[in-house]
């Protein structure tokens, strides 16, 4: 296992530095200028704007860009800002919370609740129940989350009045009153992502537990006397859970790196939030930096998957 795992870290590394390479090169490449602030500007001279580029590095080739980016990153230096001239690693310490708070929470809910409907789904097949949680499932997965978002804004917060639909990132928790607004503005956001994520793990949980109910090792479990509870929870349900690991580690980077659609449409100011106007500012150092960050994170949870794969299954072995 220990070879293994070295020799996937070693895989890594080229992996990675052919997709800082291809991302920097795509993001340096389009059309857009990170300097086109100052140029609709007619108080900003020329010679001014000039000196601006020049201190930006924006004046060089990209591929030279690219060399000094990527040492400085080796560093842990990501570099500063186009747009706002400040760190990047700054910047993305300030969204991580906001991220954390509404996408992280829901992703949790999330695996809690797809859990005992996939499973109940599954094991009471053609019950009301398993016919409801199949049709929860294809709605909660098919309907975007751009759709749902704006449905409960229409409803809780322009209707009823219920919730803000305008995340407050300025809140800060500090009695129960301010605790209950910030709940109060977490809600939605954390239901929509909470009901896309419960669709989509439980409608596959089911679907794999389906597939191991009727075969030759749950019967001969049955016919040991074993009772029907451990016989779902301790091997249909571990043996059914190898695949939706993988499902669950690639869900996990999603997590960090934001729900792009529902933070723009809560406006929750978090890590999505920021990819998406940093792309649309062309600001090159903080879309290098996520990339780059969602691209570890992949590569590493998949390496969590498949030795969390050896512990789920014994039979496999890596050499």
């Amino acid at each position: 296992m220990g070879r293994y795992v070295a020799r996937r870290l070693l895989i890594a590394i080229p992996t990675l530095l052919i997709i800082s390479f291809v991302v920097y090169a795509i993001l340096a490449l389009a059309p857009g200028d990170p300097l086109a602030q100052f140029a609709a500007n007619p108080n900003v001279p020329p010679e001014v704007r000039e000196k601006i580029r020049v201190s930006l590095g924006l004046d060089q080739p990209w591929h030279i860009r690219y060399v000094k980016w990527l040492l400085a990153l080796l560093r842990g230096d990501f570099g500063y800002s186009f747009g706002s001239h400040s760190p990047v690693a700054g910047l993305l310490v300030e969204r991580l919370p906001n991220t954390l708070a509404v996408v992280g929470v829901a992703y949790i809910l999330g695996l809690l609740l797809a859990l005992p409907i996939g499973m109940l789904g599954a094991v009471k097949r053609y019950s009301l129940f398993a016919h409801a949680a199949t049709t929860f499932a294809f709605i909660g997965f098919s309907v975007p989350t751009f759709f749902t978002g704006l449905l409960l804004i229409i409803i809780f917060s322009i209707n009823l009045r219920w919730f803000p639909f305008i995340y407050d990132s300025t809140l800060k928790v500090k009695d129960l009153a301010s605790f209950v607004d910030q709940l109060k503005q977490s809600i939605m956001p954390i239901a929509v992502l909470t009901l896309f994520n419960t669709a989509a793990l439980a409608r596959f949980i089911r679907a794999e537990m389906l597939e191991h109910l009727p075969l030759e090792y749950v019967r001969t479990a049955r016919g040991k006397g074993i009772s029907e509870r451990l016989v779902i929870l301790r091997h249909v349900l571990r043996n059914s859970l190898i695949p939706v690991v993988t499902l669950v580690a690639l869900g996990i980077p999603a997590v960090f790196a934001g729900a792009i659609v529902t933070e723009q449409i809560f406006r929750v100011p978090g890590i999505g939030e920021l990819l998406v106007r940093s792309i649309g500012t062309s600001d090159t150092p903080v879309v290098a930096a996520i990339v780059f960050l969602f691209a570890i994170l992949v590569v590493l949870f998949n390496l969590i998957a498949d030795v969390l794969y050896a512990v789920l299954d014994p039979r496999i072995r890596y050499a």
